[in-house]
């Protein structure tokens, strides 16, 4: 498919011709979800379990009479009130680090990269230079744009000075075409790629 070309400060700037094989299929919800549930849960880190009363090294005999002795009726010295006893009610050892096959992560993100053209809010951009990497500039085309809570994706690398001037601005985010991940692009409400951007996931998914 075609779609328009603009530069930064909303004029056109030719057309680009998109593979319809990365921005021209139908999303579905049981892939988006399945990807961005995995995502999500690779993210948070296995808890260091703490060790109960079966884990510690301490003698289990019984160290006083059962009565008479004026103190109360121990069993041993594994009972969480000893110091060195077991922890009461631990932290449990629960592992995050769900699986998922490669080919169900690369077609949620071609989903997630058709979502927005099927939503119409994807913009192609020729390049990401801001004059002088000056905030104030950036918002301007941001209005020009119409553009609120919006990802940016470039190429390689992330254009030195756009980082500079979004660096302020609430709801922008910028990612290289390498951390382009299903999560952020649903999250966000429009989706901006340079041309250099679009190059570099054609060619992930083509390689």
């Amino acid at each position: 498919m075609k779609v328009n070309v603009q530069t930064l400060d909303a004029q056109a700037a030719g057309e680009l011709e998109l593979n319809d094989d990365v921005f021209g299929l139908e999303p579905r919800a049981d892939i988006l979800h399945r990807v961005v549930t995995w995502q999500l849960e690779k993210r948070r880190g296995t808890a260091r379990g703490t060790r109960e009363r079966s884990d510690v090294a301490r003698t289990g005999k019984k160290f006083g009479r059962q009565k008479g002795g004026g103190t109360a009726r121990h069993g041993d010295r594994r009972a969480p009130i000893f110091i060195g006893g077991g922890k009461a009610h631990g932290a449990r050892v629960r592992d995050f680090n769900p699986s998922l096959n490669k080919k169900v992560r690369a077609l949620g993100l071609k989903m997630a990269l058709s979502s927005k053209v099927k939503a119409g809010t994807l913009t192609i951009i020729d390049s990401l230079d801001v004059a002088e990497g000056k905030t104030k500039a950036l918002v301007a085309n941001l209005a020009k744009l119409n553009l609120t809570k919006v990802l940016f994706i470039d190429g390689d690398a992330v254009n030195i000075s756009f980082a500079k001037a979004s660096a302020n601005i609430i709801g922008v985010d910028l990612l290289p075409a390498v951390g382009a991940n299903v999560y952020d692009i649903l999250k966000a409400d429009s989706l901006v790629l340079t041309r250099a951007a679009v190059e570099k996931l054609e060619a992930r998914f083509n390689g």
